[in-house]
């Protein structure tokens, strides 16, 4: 009897470790629920099987480029360069956060979540013909972690090692078993060939042309001037359409990138003929540059797309490393000064929504007061956070967008003088210090200047000086990486399903690293904890919630001045590409893109006459 309970236990137990050893094995993975393809899923729904390779485009960008490598800090990357490299997963444009097979074939996880392993397609060759192996991306990873961009050691700071398990197959072990998004930004990672980097320095910018993987290869450039791609008519992704998320995308033969010292001339060479696609960003250009014979003849095409993308942060940002800005009275105070209604009615001909969110145009926004589930969340910093988390619902500063803000401007003066700043022959002193209320805004872009002008007039009505400074993209890249500024105009893009990037750009120990996007430098226990529950949600109600209570500590600690967002795409291209009847949610879908011949010709023989 006693041989037969044992009997029984030794059963069950191994039916215990059996039940634990149990992976998920599939094609995709889902960051909530399960993928919307299935495993014998032959293309996704916003391609169109009509599409056709072939053509060539031009498109554009501003200031210059100095490297082909895009993973460091060091130099500026060419345009484009990134699509050279695939990665282990790609997402779909049609789900929240789902990502299926690219250089790999099949991904398995256990149900915790506390590792994942890839095996990578026989079929996946490097540009060269050399075949993608398990060390390639050991060696990636390793690297990147050790020698790249510091945004790689804040995204992948949970895993704790990769292993090689066979020449195929590679598996990811992390530190916790409670991110459950790790398996899928993991697969996110650019895969990059060790056989071409092993005798060169990484960490050095270079214009020697890579060894890539993906549909485009570099087929010459001009330093700093133009790059062009062309489709590797050997890319392994497109071989029997045997990777049905590439099916029907990447069809233009040849991508060049021209370079432009502004946006002003680049907009004059699309209107020329000289590119062929454009993104306006500048309301008033959509508004009064685009009365041309092209736009009435039907030659091209001007289209205000919309989406349904989280629109994230354009602000005026702080940089509260500076004295100045440490305290956030004085930081709402200065909100009080930018005029959003007069901008968008006298500047963007009414085109804009006020951004009131770090998570904008989402469900991940925090709308109205905290919620119970929220509050969950919030109590245990209570000490520490803005009153008003708990009391109020965070709104900008209204004007009735005249231009006359005599009442924001007190309600200002107010918060300066509580804050120990007082009124000195017309200048903002520091009652304490006597340091004068000086600083410097920094812009990359001349075209912002007629929009930081009126702010600043308003902020001198306060006695506070303010130097508008513009300057070329890498004197800006570089001292944005250095935490170098004053105030800068910046934008923090986020997604549906937000995660480790949210440490890279709130969190305390982003905040002394170099390069990382914490250029604000917040450190804050509190945004910190809830960065961690937003990490570790182990469903999206969960996700959701951490999020909106994110967002309020965010909003209420006035770290940024809220600016505006569209959401939409404002996209001007000449009439000659076809394009799939259905739409992709998540972005605009130009890979889906292709030429038709026909109109393409029809197209070139009005700008010859034109």
């Amino acid at each position: 009897m006693n041989f037969m309970k044992l009997g029984f236990i030794i059963f069950f137990l191994l039916l215990s470790l059996s039940v634990k050893a149990e992976t998920n094995r599939s094609h995709a993975i889902a960051m909530h629920g399960e993928p919307k393809y299935n495993q014998d899923f032959l293309n996704v729904e916003y391609i169109s099987k009509s599409a056709l390779k072939g053509g060539n485009i031009v498109r554009s960008a501003i200031g210059s480029f100095d490297s082909f490598n895009p993973f460091t800090l060091k130099g500026t990357a060419a345009a484009g360069i990134g699509g050279i490299y695939e990665s282990l997963t790609t997402s779909s444009s049609d789900e929240a956060f789902t990502e299926y097979g690219l250089i790999a074939e099949i991904i398995e996880w256990p149900d915790d979540r506390s590792w994942v392993s890839f095996t990578i397609r026989k079929e996946a060759y490097w540009s060269d013909g050399k075949k993608i192996t398990a060390d390639d991306v050991v060696w990636t990873f390793n690297t990147l972690m050790e020698k790249g961009h510091p945004f790689y050691g804040y995204y992948y700071g949970d895993v704790k090692e990769v292993i090689k398990e066979n020449d195929l197959k590679v598996r990811f072990n992390f530190i916790t078993n409670t991110n459950r998004e790790l398996p899928l930004i993991v697969g996110q990672l650019p895969v990059l060939p060790k056989h071409y980097w092993k005798d060169k320095n990484f960490e050095e910018t270079t214009l020697e042309i890579p060894v890539g993987s993906g549909p485009y290869k570099i087929k010459n450039f001009d330093t700093g001037r133009s790059i062009t791609y062309e489709l590797d008519s050997n890319y392994w992704g497109f071989k029997n359409n045997n990777v049905p998320i590439k099916v029907g995308k990447n069809n233009f033969n040849t991508i060049r990138y021209d370079y432009y010292k502004d946006r002003g001339i680049e907009r004059e060479a699309f209107k020329s003929g000289e590119i062929d696609f454009f993104s306006e960003n500048s309301s008033k250009e959509w508004a009064t540059s685009y009365e041309i014979n092209a736009v009435k003849n039907g030659l091209i095409k001007k289209k205000l797309i919309s989406h349904e993308n989280p629109q994230g942060m354009q602000a005026f940002a702080f940089n509260t490393r500076k004295e100045l800005f440490k305290d956030k009275r004085v930081r709402k105070a200065l909100s009080y000064a930018f005029d959003f209604e007069w901008t968008n009615k006298n500047l963007f001909y009414g085109a804009y929504k006020r951004t009131d969110s770090f998570f904008e145009n989402s469900e991940l926004a925090s709308t109205g007061l905290p919620t119970e589930k929220e509050l969950k969340y919030l109590n245990p910093y209570i000490d520490i956070l803005p009153k008003e988390v708990f009391t109020s619902e965070f709104n900008n500063p209204i004007t009735d967008g005249s231009g006359f803000i005599r009442t924001q401007l007190q309600e200002a003066t107010k918060l300066l003088k509580d804050s120990g700043w007082v009124l000195n022959e017309g200048k903002l002193q520091n009652k304490s210090s006597k340091q004068k209320f000086e600083f410097e805004i920094l812009l990359v872009s001349p075209a912002f200047e007629r929009i930081v002008l009126p702010f600043k007039d308003n902020l001198e009505k306060l006695g506070i000086m303010v130097t508008v400074r513009t300057i070329d993209s890498s004197q800006y890249q570089e001292r944005i990486e250095n935490f170098d500024f004053d105030m800068v105009v910046s934008t923090f893009s986020q997604s549906l399903s937000p995660g480790n990037e949210q440490r890279n750009f709130w969190g305390s120990d982003a905040a002394d690293t170099k390069g990382s996007r914490n250029i604000i430098g917040i450190k804050n226990y509190a945004i910190d904890g809830l960065i961690e529950k937003i990490i570790n949600a182990k469903d999206r109600e969960e996700l959701i919630t951490a999020t909106k209570a994110l967002d309020r500590v965010l909003l209420w600690n006035y770290y940024v001045i809220p600016q505006w967002h569209i959401s939409a795409y404002r996209t001007l291209y000449w009439d000659f590409f076809d394009q799939p009847s259905v739409r992709p949610k998540y972005s605009l879908g130009f890979d889906t893109w292709w030429i038709n011949q026909k109109k393409y010709n029809f197209i070139q023989s009005q700008r010859t006459t034109n």
